[in-house]
């Protein structure tokens, strides 16, 4: 995963271009069956539009004494995402205007976009642009803004079963290593487990570019979505090494979050819980009213709630090979208890005979029952046809795992059917 992160790294992605397209195409030699999607500028979304096409080639800012202040080639965060093309001279006071920094981070460069109203600009630490001295400053921006396409990238994975698990992430932000590149090369990696062995559910795994990406998707998949989805995770920030957060679908009470509850519960119990009010990404699509899916985010620390967040320094000291690993099993445990959520029926009437079957000590003491036999009795007390297995180890406080495992000697013993 780093060694995919580190290539994908310095590729310009915006919500259209080739950055995208070149994105793709590498996670396309990882995922074979990976189809792509181009949906041309002005098509309308919904209550939006497809905006026109953006494409840069290299941008740089000169001083008066013909210093370099901002290169593309250096940083693509440089230059404000979905600037015009530009080339002109103009004085530090006309240039203030489209100068980006952040006062409260002086050492790092800002992430700036401006996507729906044209503009251009540049984007530099702020004691950098304390230093700049009157003069005249040359700003050029090789670039262009025209009708086109946006991209999206999209891979079913039949199952067993007809009902689907939704996976997406988004591609649509340059240089910054976990708001951007956890989620797709986690998401890449989940996709190559699943398709290992089959499943007992289909699985539709999505990268496109955020809001516009997820509504775009949504406007041409909304009813097969709202059909077959039972589940849904948006990935996003998989990489640091410092928490693990959970932020809930509108509703709150989806198969996705009992599913993510009970993995950070048992696994990672120091998980901060967030609530619908404080959404930023994909599952404000998701769950919108209307649309409905199950859909939430399990992730390390919450976009917006880490320093580097949106500048130059979310980079390869904030995402780890330790923080991905964490990342990628919270994600599968998410997954693997919703393949393992079965429903079981009892094959006996009132309790069955464990000692004859060696499931229990057929000698008599106070000592003699030990707390695998008392949870398995206890998970038999619920097994009645009905409950699904995800209920079951809530009511009796066992993870998922534990549960599906005693399940299947219950099934090897002729006790329970599934």
């Amino acid at each position: 995963m780093i060694d995919l992160l580190k290539r994908l790294f310095p590729i310009c992605r915006s919500i259209t271009g080739d950055g995208v397209r070149e994105t793709l195409a590498v996670l396309r030699e990882r995922l074979s069956a990976l189809t792509i999607h181009e949906i041309p500028s002005g098509t309308r979304v919904f209550d939006w539009t497809v905006p026109d096409e953006w494409n840069i080639r290299g941008a740089r800012l000169t001083g008066p004494d013909g210093e370099i202040i901002a290169d593309f080639a250096d940083s693509n965060l440089h230059v404000v995402g979905y600037s015009e093309p530009t080339d002109r001279v103009l004085s530090l006071e006309e240039l203030q205007a489209h100068l980006h920094s952040r006062p409260d981070m002086p050492e790092a460069v800002p992430y700036v976009t401006s996507y729906y109203a044209r503009r251009w600009g540049f984007c530099l630490a702020h004691k950098q642009r304390e230093k700049l001295k009157p003069g005249l400053y040359h700003a050029k921006i090789d670039a262009t803004l025209a009708p086109g396409s946006l991209t999206y990238g999209e891979l079913l994975i039949p199952g067993k079963e007809r009902q689907e698990i939704f996976l997406s992430t988004y591609i649509c932000h340059p240089s910054m290593a976990n708001n951007e590149l956890s989620g797709p090369v986690v998401m890449t990696e989940i996709a190559q487990w699943l398709l290992s062995k089959p499943r007992r559910f289909s699985y539709r795994i999505v990268y496109g570019p955020e809001t516009i990406g997820a509504i775009t998707y949504l406007s041409r998949n909304v009813d097969t979505l709202k059909e077959r989805v039972i589940a849904g995770f948006n990935l996003t920030c998989m990489g640091d090494d410092r928490a693990w957060s959970y932020l809930p679908s509108r509703k709150g009470s989806t198969l996705a979050d009992r599913a993510a509850l009970h993995v950070l519960k048992h696994f990672h119990p120091d998980f901060i819980s967030y609530t619908f009010l404080d959404r930023q990404s994909d599952e404000r699509q998701y769950c919108a009213p209307g649309i409905d899916l199950p859909f939430c985010s399990v992730m390390r620390t919450k976009y917006g709630s880490y320093p580097e967040y949106h500048t130059s320094l979310d980079n390869f000291d904030v995402v780890t090979e330790k923080g991905l690993q964490g990342g990628y099993i919270l994600i599968r445990r998410c997954l693997e208890a919703l393949e393992a959520n079965n429903v079981y029926a009892s094959e006996i009437l009132c309790e069955p005979q464990m000692g004859k079957r060696g499931l229990y000590s057929t000698l008599s003491r106070v000592e003699s029952t030990n707390g695998y036999t008392t949870n398995m009795m206890n998970m038999l007390a619920y097994i009645d046809g009905r409950t699904p297995l995800l209920d079951i180890a809530d009511t009796i406080g066992l993870d998922i795992f534990q549960c599906a495992g005693m399940a299947e000697i219950l099934l090897e013993k002729q006790i329970i059917r599934q």
